[in-house]
């Protein structure tokens, strides 16, 4: 078509051979496009003059344009006619029978179309078309679909309009059916397997849900580069990978892959020196930063890191801008390098200004007090992260970020700012809910860890249930005074039918209110002492009362319960809603005290740590131990005992169920209660579910309960296993697990699901 045109083009121009002033140009055939469009394009303008190359260029632009199928061009006297016949627009482009989520997905389609320029409402170009038919292709290729075919389908209405369809012939991926390494020596074939994601396939049932034979160039490559990065770190510097082989059969079935390596010669780090501002710390810091890696194989990561912890050290003394700089020596032996580290100081920097955002509840100075960099310090990146990890702590926040920035002109000073994503902290309701503890209930009332702002706690709350009926009000100021004391106080009122909570058959009418104070031991830890004064009256039923039940307490007169709580509290957890690391732990002992009826001494220690493990799952393992006792020849009150399973204790049995019982088979509780769980918890995303908000976890629960401290026997611990859930939804955290009991006895009520409010890992 092209060269038909270029003869057309060559003949009517063939007469002119020197410059002629064009008067008007005409453009015919234009049904899209603008006058001015086409005119924008060419070289030349009305009255300018133009020779026969100004025309050929002119036709080489509006041809490369690709806006037109065919354009051709007359001068005829001082006229130049332009006729155009115009690509058509896009009407639709869809991609046919291709199965989403195997090598495409719906929006990389869409981000395909806009790349491509080839998107409703534009201009077609079938080269742009034809090219990228071949890079999907590449794509499905790259994925080891070597047998995928791709259809264009093309079809131009009246109005100059094309529809675009891609019918994709998928096919299926060639498989891998081997893979071998050669050449290797320090590293045995398995281990250097063991760097892929892709290999060999597993046994079939777990191929089939990590499909380990599925061709993937990206992740080849990847596994190349950690073999790399495996021997440099061992101290293989000439590594060399001689080759590197993927053979796909004539069916295009299977695929072959072989690899071929040179180890070549291991080097060591002889010597460590440090030039440039040694003066900042001493020697051995510094080589303790190192890893004391002198004298040792050569490994590039070690010193990386090592790098990184000094910059760290000097970071952290004000040096925020400091450059550590890092070069190998050789030395006089064949194979051992000396290692010569620079440091460059720069300035002391300090902080400038400190700016908060998003916080459109949270007062300002409620953040201001959390943190231990203020403005005028010297800068300190570790003292600006455990700031940020006290925010969020606090869980006023579902996320908090931090960045730095220079100030013009100002070399020796940084502004920090900090922006803060506000989530719920209470609420006004009125309503029904339902609990495990407590079963359905009418609610009405105030909770809000983060009243007006202030940081403060006030929760008014009124339960009627089956079980309880509730009246409280509670109130704590977390920084009483500028030492950061805390101080709360509350009053309440609280009817219980234990026999609704699964224990047995009594009511307890209980009403006073109490008294706290705390004061911080550290900026993580805390002692505080809360006072207690409650009137109780207990109403056994007759069988209760009776015989084998609890006939001595149900027909004292004791009625007065005043106590002293004293408790020790440690918490470095990164995160209020969803730590992912550090230490939460507290011990507390209640004493009951003059002029109290009851006489009890508890005991109580929690302990949880979160550690982070391979790429972002998190470890977390939990301990509970409880220990009550009477003294003064007095039992412990009974509804003073402790009781488990459910959701806070061994999931996968009821709550309130563990434990020895009463004749009528509800539970009696005890004075000993031990809990510990593992779990192995991972965000969504990490197991491809787009949501921010999501844990997901795997659990090992045991415990047990025992009538008296002395009674405690193996037999009477239970464990499950099981999966959970928590969400962090715009109303607080919700739990849900799914447990299987894996030690258990006749007569165990079992719960294998449930959901709750308030409940995260």
């Amino acid at each position: 078509m092209l060269s038909k045109l270029f003869a057309v083009f060559f003949f009517l121009i063939s007469n002119v051979v020197f410059a002629t002033k064009i008067t008007a140009i005409e453009i015919n055939g234009l049904t899209t496009l603008s006058r001015g469009t086409v005119l924008n394009y060419l070289p030349f303008e009305v009255n300018d003059d133009v020779n026969e190359k100004d025309i050929k260029s002119a036709f080489d632009i509006l041809t490369k344009t690709g806006l037109f199928k065919e354009n051709n061009f007359q001068l005829i006297g001082s006229i130049l006619k332009i006729n155009a016949i115009e690509n058509p627009t896009i009407k639709y482009f869809d991609f046919v029978d291709y199965k989403d989520g195997l090598v495409l997905s719906e929006s990389q389609i869409e981000d395909i179309k806009i790349n491509s320029d080839l998107s409703i409402g534009k201009i077609f170009n079938p080269e742009k078309l034809k090219k990228l038919v071949s890079q999907i292709i590449s794509l499905y290729k790259n994925n080891a679909f070597y047998q995928t075919k791709i259809t264009a389908k093309t079809s131009i209405d009246s109005s100059n309009r094309i529809g675009i369809e891609l019918v994709f012939n998928e096919g299926d991926p060639s498989l891998i059916s081997s893979f071998r390494i050669s050449g290797n020596s320090f590293f045995t074939e398995e281990e250097l397997l063991d760097e892929f994601e892709i290999g060999e396939p597993d046994f079939f049932i777990i191929n089939y849900f990590t499909d380990k034979d599925r061709f993937d160039k990206v992740k080849f490559e990847a596994g190349i580069e950690k073999i790399k990065t495996k021997y440099i770190n061992s101290g293989f510097l000439d590594l060399n990978i001689n080759e590197s082989e993927v053979k796909v059969d004539s069916k295009n079935s299977t695929i072959q892959i072989s690899i071929n390596i040179k180890e070549g010669n291991r080097y060591k780090i002889k010597n460590i020196s440090f030039t440039g501002d040694t003066d900042i710390f001493p020697r051995e810091k510094l080589l303790d930063q190192m890893g004391n890696i002198d004298n040792s194989f050569f490994s590039k990561s070690k010193i990386l890191k090592g790098i990184e912890n000094i910059r760290s050290i000097f970071s952290n003394r004000g040096y925020a801008f400091a450059e550590i700089d890092s070069k190998l020596n050789k030395t006089a032996s064949d194979f051992e390098y000396d290692l010569e580290v620079n440091l460059n100081k720069n300035n002391l920097v300090y902080i400038n200004r400190i700016e908060i955002s998003g916080n459109n509840r949270t007062q300002d100075d409620v953040i201001r007090r959390e943190m231990i960099i203020h403005e005028s310090n010297f800068f300190s990146q570790e003292d600006i992260d455990e700031s940020i990890r006290k925010i969020r702590r606090l869980g006023y926040f579902s996320n908090v970020s931090v960045k730095t920035s220079k100030v013009n002109n100002d070399s020796d000073k940084l502004n920090i700012f900090i922006d803060v994503i506000e989530t719920k902290t209470g609420e006004f309701s009125v309503g029904l809910s339902h609990s495990n503890s407590t079963g359905a209930a009418f609610t009405a009332g105030i909770q809000q860890s983060n009243i007006l702002g202030t940081g403060n706690t006030f929760n008014g709350k009124f339960t009627n249930s089956s079980a309880v009926q509730e009246i409280s009000f509670f109130f704590s100021d977390p920084y009483f005074n500028k030492e950061g004391h805390t101080i709360s106080y509350g009053i309440f009122n609280k009817t219980t039918d234990a026999a609704d909570l699964e224990v047995s058959n009594y009511n307890i009418d209980e009403s006073g209110f109490t008294f706290g104070y705390g004061i911080p031991i550290t900026d993580k830890s805390k002692l505080s002492a809360n006072m207690r004064f409650s009137d109780i009256n207990v109403t056994c039923g007759s069988t209760f009362s009776s015989s084998g039940y609890e006939p001595i307490q149900c027909s004292s007169n004791d009625k007065l319960d005043t106590s002293l709580n004293l408790r020790y509290s440690h918490n470095s957890l990164n995160d209020f809603y969803s730590p992912t690391n550090g230490l939460q732990s507290s011990i507390s002992s209640t004493l009951s005290t003059p002029p109290g009826d009851f006489k009890y001494l508890k005991v109580e220690g929690n302990i949880k740590n979160y550690s982070p493990v391979y790429e972002n799952f998190t470890f977390l393992t939990e301990a509970d131990l409880q220990i009550a006792k009477g003294y003064a020849d007095k039992d412990l009150p009974f509804f003073k005992r402790f009781y488990g399973g459910g959701s806070s204790s061994v999931r996968g049995f009821d709550f309130n169920t563990l434990g020895a019982k009463y004749p009528d088979g509800k539970a009696k509780g005890g004075e000993l209660s031990y809990f510990s769980s593992a779990a192995l918890i991972s965000p969504a995303k990490n197991l491809g579910i787009d949501q921010e908000n999501i844990r997901i976890g795997a659990f090992l629960d045991a415990g047990s309960v025992s009538e008296s401290t002395s009674s405690f026997d193996l037999s009477d611990i239970r464990a499950s296993t099981g999966l959970g859930l928590s969400w962090l939804t715009p109303i607080g955290p919700i739990g849900f697990y799914a447990a299987k009991p894996l030690i258990k006895k006749d007569g165990d009520s079992l719960e294998t699901f449930s959901f709750d409010l308030g409940m995260s890992f």
